[in-house]
Formats: structure tokens, sequence, C-alpha cells
């Protein structure tokens, strides 16, 4: 990290792409910063014609700003995505695809977003793959000036975000898979460190259960350590 930032930039690093699953070895520079690059997951355009031009400011603040919504990932993939939604565009990496799908129907849950019928069918072609795999809920947006952790609710107090709406005239969306009990021993896999924090088994260490090299950046048999 980038000394007096807070440790808000990054100066160095490495980053498994969540779109590619290849490694991406970062040096911030006017030549080199946006080989990473910080998607929206649910790209604002995309929003925008689907229902986020009938929110207010604030809200689409929040939109543009939900941690569930942001995602650092290599930026040829991003410019590629461009603005696309699930039906144009997908993660080339085929193993990334649940999470990124599960993702944008949690978004356009938590925003009341629509989904046009090509959209739904690939969210449904893509998710009935993976019927194990939950929809994540994310943490709430807080208001400015207060603290993220002291505003976010107890786990058991945030409700199951609610069926993505459709567009209208066009089909319900597909229901959301429910989130199914933690795997147990070898089972266990993480798409993301922040799955393995959610789940209350970061860090997570060489031959236990959820490790995996592509989590493990620094290759030191340690992966997804407490961030400083």
């Amino acid at each position: 990290m980038k000394p007096g930032t807070h440790g808000c930039r990054v100066s160095t690093g490495t980053l498994v792409s969540a779109y590619t699953g290849g490694t991406v070895d970062f040096v911030s520079g006017q030549d080199t910063s946006a080989e990473v690059q910080i998607d929206h997951v649910v790209a604002l355009s995309d929003a925008w014609q689907k229902g986020a031009q009938q929110l207010d400011a604030a809200r689409r603040t929040e939109l543009a700003n939900d941690p569930l919504n942001l995602l650092a990932v290599d930026g040829p993939s991003n410019n590629q995505k461009s603005d696309g939604d699930a039906a144009t565009w997908l993660p080339p990496a085929a193993g990334e695809r649940c999470e990124y799908v599960a993702t944008q129907v949690a978004v356009k849950a938590r925003y009341e977003l629509w989904v046009t019928d090509a959209e739904k069918r690939a969210m449904t072609t893509v998710l009935q793959a993976c019927p194990e795999h939950g929809i994540p809920e994310g943490k709430p947006v807080p208001a400015p000036g207060k603290d993220p952790e002291a505003s976010a609710p107890a786990a058991s107090a945030v409700p199951p975000p609610p069926a993505v709406p459709q567009a209208p005239a066009a089909p319900a969306a597909p229901a959301a898979p429910a989130a199914p009990p933690a795997p147990a021993g070898g089972d266990v896999y993480f798409a993301r460190c922040a799955d393995a924090r959610a789940a209350g088994m970061a860090p997570l260490h060489a031959g236990s259960p959820g490790y995996r090299p592509g989590l493990d950046g620094d290759g030191d048999g340690v992966a997804c350590e407490a961030r400083h």
C-alpha cells in the first residue's frame, strides 16, 4: 500500500482475476494501472436502462458504490465486458460464472432492477449448472459518515434478497437458489476470499478445507489473510 493513503492506494500487488483466473502482477503507474480495474458487476449503463433511472440520486449513488457490485478484475476483461449483461457477456473462466451471475441477481434484487427475457435465460442456464451456489447478500451500504461495521445488522436479521423484478410484460426472473449448508471437509470451495471471510473460515492454510493456490496470492501457504 502507498504510505499516507490509509490503506486506500495500492502500489504493487498480485491479482488473480475473478473473470479469467489469470494472474496480474500489478504495479501502479500511468501506463500500468489500467491492468487492474474495478468493475461494476451490474454495469451502471445496464442498471440505468433497467430501472435505476427511476431511483433517486441517493439510491443511485449507493448502487454505484455498493461493495457487492464492485470487483477488482483484469483490465482487458472489464473492457471487453463494457456494459453487457449476462445475455451478452460472461466471464471467460467458466468456473467463475456462477459467482458472477449470482452476484448480478443479488444486486438487481437489492435495487429492484429488471432483467430481459434473454438475460433471464442466460442467468437460468448458468445457475442450473450450480444449484448449490447461494445468492450473496453483501453488506448494507451505510449512510455517509457512519461506520460500516457499526451499521451492519446481525446476520440473522438480514432477510434473503427478493426475487429479481422483470421488465414490464416479461416473465418473472428465476428464483434465487437457496443457500446450502456449508460443505464439510475437502468439499469446501470458495470462489473469492470475501466468501471465505463471510463463512468465518479465513485465513485458509495449505491442506485445510477451502484452501486453493488461486486464493494464495503470495504463495506462502496461507490464503485470505486478514487485511491491514
